[in-house]
C-alpha cells in the first residue's frame, strides 16, 4: 500500500476503523500497563525506546506511569506507545474479535493494523515486525474520521530497531 503523509485516511479505511472493536483503551500515561516481552522482544523494545522521537504529531514526550523501556507517553491526553505486546486479538484464531480479513495500512514502510476503541480513540499495533507495538492515539487527535497519520513519528525508529519478521 502507498505511504500516508499527515492526511485523513480515505472513506474505506475509516469504515474499517469504525467496524473494529477493540478490548482496551489507554486515555492517558498513568496506568499504562508494562508488557511483558520475551528476551528477544525486550531487546527490541529497548533498542526502539531510545530512538523514539521527542515529539509525534506536535505533542512532547512526556513520562509514563509507570516507567518503563516498554511504554512511553507524548502530549495530554497522552499518544501512548508500548513495544513487546501481545498479538492483537482480531489476528488471533479462536478469539471473539478474530478477523481474518482485518485491513493494515502503510505508513512510510511500516505497516499498522488500526482498531477503532469504543472511547474513540484508534489503537494502531504493528504488523509483520519481529515485536509487536501498539500505539494508541485519543479520539481528541484522531477525530471522527480515524485520522492516524500521526504515525508517520515513528516510522524511522521502527524501521531502524524491529526487524521484519514474524512474531
Amino acid at each position: 500500500m502507498k505511504s500516508l503523509l499527515r492526511r485523513p485516511l480515505g472513506l474505506s479505511a475509516v469504515a474499517v476503523l469504525c467496524a473494529a472493536v477493540g478490548c482496551s483503551s489507554t486515555d492517558d500515561a498513568a496506568g499504562l500497563v508494562v508488557p511483558t516481552p520475551s528476551a528477544r522482544e525486550a531487546k527490541l523494545c529497548r533498542a526502539l525506546h531510545k530512538e523514539l522521537p521527542e515529539a509525534v504529531d506536535g505533542h512532547k514526550r512526556r513520562t509514563a506511569d509507570p516507567v518503563s523501556d516498554f511504554t512511553a507517553a507524548w502530549g495530554a491526553p497522552a499518544i501512548a506507545l508500548r513495544c513487546g505486546v501481545g498479538r492483537p486479538k482480531i489476528l488471533t484464531p479462536g478469539t471473539e474479535h478474530y478477523n481474518p480479513a482485518a485491513d493494515s495500512v502503510e505508513i512510510d514502510g511500516v505497516g499498522w493494523l488500526p482498531e477503532r476503541q469504543p472511547d474513540g480513540s484508534v489503537r494502531c499495533t504493528t504488523t509483520l515486525r519481529a515485536a509487536w507495538v501498539e500505539v494508541t492515539l485519543p479520539k481528541k487527535y484522531v477525530g471522527d474520521v480515524g485520522d492516524i497519520s500521526a504515525l508517520t513519528d515513528f516510522a524511522d525508529a521502527v524501521k531502524k530497531t524491529i526487524p521484519e519478521g514474524v512474531v
